[in-house]
């Protein structure tokens, strides 16, 4: 039988997250391998699930054939073929790589290489039902780290009434994401909500017991460098994702922190591309959504012989905190939902023009920062009625008017 020829091979998607999902949706024919049991979902919205709003099904993405709890183990370049742990050998044309990234296991004391139990990653649906199972009204739980997932994480572990405590590291909570006065609004959010917050605090290690008719390790406090300890029976881990290089790097691809792409997302082997949180374009590691849904988009027209080239993503942070009942920061009850959005560099830099408008009673905070006559980036919170105009004129990267006056970017026309 004579060899397929190239454009009869199939395209092999190694990881069915959200990146591979949508990849598979825009391209006939392509074989996703994927190490979860789950269909593919959104993990945006696993702090819902954590919080017993969402169900799994809910979350699944629209259906997409793949090979479930089929992990790949090898990739050989020279014959093309993908070597997976159930024994089967896939061949392919083209392959994409978009393995994701996994939670990062701080060194702790008292953190090997097995888990005590009661110490959970949140970063898939597996991490989220399994919290789900273990919180209930009235356990401590802390969350070790301070940024988007850990607030997510820390906010349905309050919803489910556990007693929690938000340990970050950081001197303000989102630091990738919010300025100071715009973290210390989320942070009397969050401790309206009962969450205890504490910044600019490190943590040493886990003091676990063992029980006596069993060799497993229970968690019991978190320990503090000061020497104090915070009770928990629950211990989430939110300290950062690492991407997934390991099947690259064994297979000599070019790897730096990620996967190194092009702007056709190709790695350093032209039949081999990558895309998501695993990939480094341009010297830069997403580790968000939205990035990794316009790479699928821009890989699915190159798959197809189209000219497509992926030039980078400004990305735009969205997230709902939601409460049981409605007030205002300064009221003693909990505050109303809080809408929160963030995009581009909301640090300024010497030389940079800063707007700010603030509202406490409404709990509305908004900022921009214009940094040689361009809108640098932004926080919006409570309000978001200028985000759509604001990100707009940020993603489009244009100088702004001369004559528009800085305050109008921050009316609810967004200065349009």
């Amino acid at each position: 039988m004579r060899k397929k020829t190239e454009s009869a091979l199939p395209v092999v998607v190694i990881g069915a997250g959200m990146a591979g999902a949508r990849l598979a949706a825009r391209v006939p024919g392509v074989t996703v391998v994927g190490e979860e049991r789950h269909a593919p979902y959104n993990r945006v919205l696993l702090a819902e699930v954590l919080a017993g709003r969402y169900t799994p099904d809910v979350i699944a993405l629209p259906a997409t054939e793949v090979r479930r709890g089929v992990r790949a183990v090898r990739i050989d370049r020279a014959d093309r073929l993908v070597h997976c742990d159930d024994g089967s050998v896939l061949r392919y044309g083209r392959l994409v790589l978009a393995t994701g990234s996994n939670p990062v296991l701080p060194p702790l004391r008292g953190l090997g290489a097995t888990l005590p139990d009661g110490v959970h990653p949140f970063r898939t649906l597996d991490d989220a039902l399994a919290l789900r199972a273990a919180v209930r009204p009235g356990v401590r739980a802390v969350v070790i780290g301070g940024g988007l997932l850990g607030v997510s994480a820390a906010r349905a572990l309050a919803e489910c009434g556990a007693q929690v405590v938000l340990v970050q590291q950081g001197e303000h909570l989102m630091e990738r994401q919010l300025d100071p006065e715009a973290a210390a609004l989320l942070r009397v959010h969050l401790e309206a909500l009962g969450v205890e917050v504490h910044t600019e605090c490190r943590v040493r290690g886990l003091r676990c017991t063992t029980t006596t008719t069993t060799t497993t390790e229970s968690v019991r406090a978190v320990q503090l460098a000061d020497g104090y300890e915070l009770a928990a029976d629950l211990t989430v881990l939110a300290c950062g994702v690492r991407p997934r290089t390991g099947l690259a790097q064994a297979a000599g691809l070019d790897v730096r922190k990620g996967i190194v792409v092009d702007d056709e997302l190709r790695t350093s082997d032209p039949y081999i591309h990558a895309l998501g949180d695993c990939a480094e374009h341009r010297s830069t590691l997403y580790g968000l959504a939205g990035p990794a849904l316009e790479q699928a988009d821009v890989l699915a027209e190159v798959l197809a012989g189209r000219p497509a080239r992926y030039e980078g993503t400004r990305a735009l942070t969205r997230l709902t905190l939601r409460s049981p009942s409605a007030g205002s920061f300064d009221s003693p009850g909990p505050p109303e939902a809080l809408d929160l959005a963030a995009f581009g560099e909301a640090r300024p830099l010497p030389g940079d023009d800063v707007i700010r408008l603030a509202d406490a009673t409404r709990g509305a905070y908004r900022t921009v920062v214009v940094r040689e006559g361009r809108l640098a980036g932004g926080v919006l919170l409570g309000d978001l009625g200028a985000v759509s105009s604001l990100a707009r004129t940020w993603q489009d990267d244009e100088p702004l008017p001369p004559a528009m006056s800085l305050l109008h970017l921050l009316t609810d026309d967004g200065g349009h």
